[in-house]
């Protein structure tokens, strides 16, 4: 793969500015008198700072759509509707079983049903 010049111009700024932060990071976490500025051994991460604030907050921004209704209903509501039906239905089926007689006393699964 052939690259173009701003293309690699980009990827050195970008490597350069990484390089920079990492060189930051490991200078703030490795001072030894850290503790005396009242910090603490961490070092504030702006943009984790940002994630953690906007998890927090997303129920305040959150706008209901038909898109996310639709997924509510097929993440939560029809899998438990499809499992109800199939725990009735099954049980329907043992519960005629047992009554029609086709299955004697002895071999049902549970008894005082």
């Amino acid at each position: 793969m052939v690259l173009t010049k701003e293309e690699e111009q980009f990827i050195r700024r970008k490597h350069e500015h990484t390089l920079k932060l990492r060189s930051e990071y490991l200078k703030q976490s490795s001072n030894p008198f850290r503790h005396a500025t009242g910090e603490g051994g961490t070092v504030f991460d702006a943009g984790l700072a940002r994630f953690q604030a906007m998890r927090v907050s997303n129920y305040e921004h959150f706008k209901p759509t038909g898109r996310s209704f639709r997924m509510g209903m097929l993440a939560v509501v029809l899998p438990i509707a499809l499992y109800a039906w199939a725990l009735k239905a099954e049980r329907d089926g043992r519960e005629h079983k047992y009554r029609t007689g086709q299955v004697a006393y002895k071999d049902r699964q549970f008894k005082f049903i």
